[in-house]
C-alpha cells in the first residue's frame, strides 16, 4: 500500500467521518454499560499538517483547508459538527500554530471512552503502526496492534462487553478492497449482529465503491443508514475523489435526527463546485 494519510487529513472526507464518528459514540455511551471500538485501520492517529503541503517529493495543494479549515470560525455549526469543531481544538498542540496538526480516527475515539469503555486500533503499515503506537501505547483503556484489519474484526468480536462500534476505513487501492469489506462487514455481524458497524467509502470510479451498496444489501442487514457528502455536481469540476460516504449499521436509535441536519448543512458548507451537498437516507429503515 502506498497510501499516506496525512496529505488528506482534515479534508473534507474526515470531516464527514469524525463528526458521524462522535455522534455515535455519544449516541451509544448514554448507555451506562461499556463498549469496544475497534478501528480497522488506524493510520497514525495524528497528523502533521504541514507535510500535507510537501507530497513525497513535489510541493502540492493542501485539502485540509476546504475541510476542517472552512470550519473553525464559524459560529452557526450545527450541534454535531459544533462537537466535533470543540474536539479538533482541543486537539492543538501547545506552542504551535492554529491547524498546525490534525487528529485521526482513534484520537477521537480515545477522548470520548469512560472508564468502562476500551479501544483497539489496528494499523498493519509498519511506519504508521510505529507512529500510532508511539502516541497511544499506555493510554489507559487504548491497545494499538500491529494487525491486518480485517483479521481484527475476527480477532475481537465478539468482545466480552457485547456492545461495540467498529469503523471500516480502508484506503481502497487493493483491487479487492470492495470484497473484503463486504466480507468483513458479514463476519463482524454474524459474531455480534446487535454491533454498530460504519464503513467510510470513497465516491470515485477508480474505487468503484458505488457497487458498495448494493452488494452490503444482499446481506440482509438491520437497520442501516447512509451519510453521503458530494463538493461538486456530476457537471461541475470536482477534485479527485468528489465525495464519500458512511454506511451504518445498527445506528443508535434516532441517531439520524441529529446527523441529517448535520450532513446537510456540511453540502453547504463545503461544497467546490455548484452541486456538492449533504444526505442522509435510509438503506434499511428502523422498526
Amino acid at each position: 500500500m502506498n497510501y499516506r494519510h496525512h496529505f488528506h487529513a482534515g479534508n473534507f472526507a474526515d470531516v464527514l467521518k469524525h463528526v458521524v464518528l462522535g455522534a455515535l459514540l455519544r449516541a451509544l455511551q448514554s448507555k451506562p454499560k461499556g463498549l469496544l471500538y475497534l478501528d480497522t485501520h488506524a493510520g497514525r492517529g495524528f497528523y502533521d499538517l504541514t507535510v500535507a503541503a510537501t507530497g513525497d517529493r513535489l510541493a502540492r495543494q493542501p485539502e485540509w483547508p476546504d475541510g476542517i479549515g472552512r470550519l473553525m470560525e464559524r459560529t452557526d455549526l450545527p450541534e454535531a459538527v459544533a462537537y466535533y469543531v470543540a474536539a479538533v481544538r482541543e486537539s492543538a498542540v501547545a506552542g504551535a500554530p492554529a491547524l498546525s496538526f490534525y487528529p485521526g480516527s482513534p484520537w477521537f475515539a480515545q477522548q470520548l471512552l469512560r472508564a468502562q469503555d476500551r479501544a483497539v486500533f489496528a494499523e498493519l503499515q509498519p511506519g504508521e503502526y510505529a507512529e500510532l503506537l508511539r502516541r497511544f501505547d499506555g493510554i489507559a483503556r487504548t491497545r494499538p496492534v500491529f494487525q491486518d484489519g480485517y483479521e481484527a474484526v475476527r480477532a475481537h468480536l465478539p468482545p466480552p462487553e457485547r456492545r461495540a462500534l467498529v469503523l471500516i476505513d480502508p484506503p481502497y487501492e487493493a483491487g479487492n478492497e470492495l470484497a473484503a469489506v463486504v466480507t468483513a462487514l458479514e463476519e463482524g455481524l454474524a459474531r455480534l449482529p446487535g454491533g454498530t458497524f460504519a464503513v467510510w467509502y470513497p465516491l470515485t470510479t477508480r474505487a468503484r465503491a458505488s457497487s458498495l451498496l448494493p452488494r452490503v444489501e444482499r446481506l440482509g442487514l438491520p437497520p442501516t443508514w447512509v451519510a453521503e457528502l458530494t463538493v461538486a455536481g456530476e457537471n461541475s469540476p470536482s477534485p479527485r475523489m468528489p465525495g464519500c460516504g458512511l454506511l451504518v449499521v445498527n445506528p443508535p436509535w434516532h441517531l439520524d435526527r441529529e446527523v441529517a441536519p448535520a450532513v446537510t448543512w456540511l453540502g453547504d458548507v463545503l461544497a467546490q463546485a455548484p452541486g456538492g451537498r449533504g444526505e442522509l437516507r435510509w438503506i434499511v429503515p428502523e422498526r
